[in-house]
């Protein structure tokens, strides 16, 4: 069969895109900007690439149309494929038909935490001699790849709560019909398709209907928001996680708990594991994974002493380079729960006297409306300095006031509307044993790459830039 994806590019199309490549079948797509690196990594895959949406693409006779969530109502090629009553569906209910269908699926959702749960899920079962296939929203340092497809009857999927496509306005996961369901934690996020964290909960709903009663679903047993979700019913097995019922991390002897603790099951100690991840989130992702593992038979105690090989997560704390004794690291954090943590986190691992210099670019569909703008100073509080970028014009572009919003933390925050004094600022402030930690859902403009170059060749000096001009 010949597949054409619109929208190829998305983390989860160009995922599809592999393992439809995969399983078979010929493979090309279309997008705007495309460049690296998903384009050189689908590029590798054998996958042909078209920039833009042009109608002239009919012309590649494709069998099957498969429409990415950014597609909508008025774009050249859709309005074409309709026009000409072409079949069409989108990249969810392809994955389901096609890929999931005879696989025993273990999916984990969850407002937090998903691709690093679904990373450590998957790598547990790789280590049991499982060989799941997986899908993911990052790439396991371990596996390498985000998306793969294998013969094993085990496949794990990160599943998101975002809407389908323009012609489907479920979440994605309802599509994956899985057997074993990790629900992380809950908050409310995409404020750009639901009104309220009620409306979010009534997916979560309808994702709990689609488990079987042979099915389990582990459940984060401190989360409020989940616990409403099960209120409305629940026909399955449930663990919960976080909780002394349930599976639960305890300190050992007088080691940093970040480093080693012991993993408990209603009380009793079913394994030790030793490793190098920051904060009790990642704590609880790894207990998840551990009570998702052995609904398929592994053992807790194998997957906890895996856990000690998990190498983490491209874009998930992920040391980008260290030059002069400053460290810059690269993170996904964009939702103010998952800033907090993520610097609460790296606060914990180098302690108090070292300081955080954190740089933030709030471009999340959410944080571009300013619906959370105001958690944002709070967010931020454990950093000792704060450089925040507003792009100022095109998609990416604040519908707010960023130097305003963060006001409240004083002259330890500025705002900047370039990228390049962005940079300027940040190195200028930096001074060795410093921890720079990069946090953004999108590219940054490679601000990494930048600051790392920039420390390096010792380009700034304090007459570059003037902190005092910024946006």
């Amino acid at each position: 069969m010949h597949i054409h994806i619109l929208g190829i590019c998305g983390t989860f199309m160009g995922g599809l895109a592999v393992l439809a490549r995969q399983a078979g079948h010929r493979v090309t797509g279309c997008d705007v900007h495309v460049y690296p690196p998903m384009s050189t990594q689908l590029a590798a895959q054998g996958i042909e690439l078209i920039d833009g949406y042009s109608a002239d693409q009919l012309a590649l006779n494709a069998d099957l149309y498969v429409v990415g969530n950014v597609v909508t109502r008025g774009n050249p090629l859709m309005e074409a494929i309709l026009d000409q009553g072409l079949p069409y569906t989108s990249g969810p209910q392809w994955l389901g038909e096609y890929v999931l269908s005879n696989k025993w699926v273990l999916a984990v959702a969850g407002t937090h935490g998903k691709t690093t749960t679904a990373s450590i899920l998957a790598w547990l079962l790789e280590e049991a001699g499982l060989n799941p296939g997986f899908l993911i929203g990052g790439v396991p340092l371990n596996l390498n790849i985000s998306a793969r497809l294998t013969a094993s009857n085990f496949f794990v999927i990160e599943a998101d709560e975002y809407d389908t496509a323009f012609f489907d306005k479920r979440s994605k996961f309802i599509h994956y019909r899985p057997r074993t369901v990790v629900l992380n934690n809950l908050e409310y996020d995409h404020a750009d398709i639901f009104p309220d964290l009620a409306a979010i909960e009534t997916q979560f709903h309808h994702l709990v209907r689609t488990v079987p009663a042979a099915g389990r679903i582990i459940v984060n047993g401190r989360d409020e928001a989940l616990e409403r979700v099960l209120t409305r019913g629940c026909w399955s097995e449930v663990e919960l996680f976080g909780v002394a019922d349930g599976w639960q991390s305890q300190p050992i002897d007088e080691r940093p708990i970040d480093q080693s603790f012991a993993v408990c099951w209603q009380a009793q100690r079913v394994g030790t594991v030793s490793w190098q991840s920051l904060g009790e989130h990642n704590r609880l992702n790894a207990l998840a994974a551990l009570a998702a593992a052995r609904h398929v038979g592994v053992a807790p105690a194998a997957g906890a002493e895996a856990l000690a090989r998990f190498a983490g997560i491209k874009r998930r704390m992920e040391t980008a380079g260290c030059v002069g004794g400053i460290t810059v690291y690269d993170d996904f954090a964009h939702h103010p729960s998952a800033i907090s943590t993520t610097i609460a986190g790296l606060r914990a691992r180098i302690g108090a006297q070292a300081r955080i210099l954190a740089v933030l670019e709030p471009r999340s569909n959410t944080m571009k409306l300013g619906v959370m703008k105001a958690l944002l100073p709070a967010s931020l509080a454990q950093a000792d300095l704060i450089f925040a970028y507003g792009a100022p014009a095109g998609p990416d572009a604040l519908g707010w006031d960023l130097a305003q919003t963060l006001a409240p933390l004083g002259e330890r925050a500025y705002a900047l509307n370039h990228l390049e004094a962005l940079a300027h600022a940040v190195i200028m402030a930096a001074r060795p044993s410093d921890h720079i930690v990069v946090m953004s859902n999108g590219s940054f403009g490679g601000i990494h790459t930048k600051l790392l170059a920039m420390l390096s060749a010792k380009e700034c000096t304090a007459s570059d830039f003037d902190l005092g001009k910024g946006v």
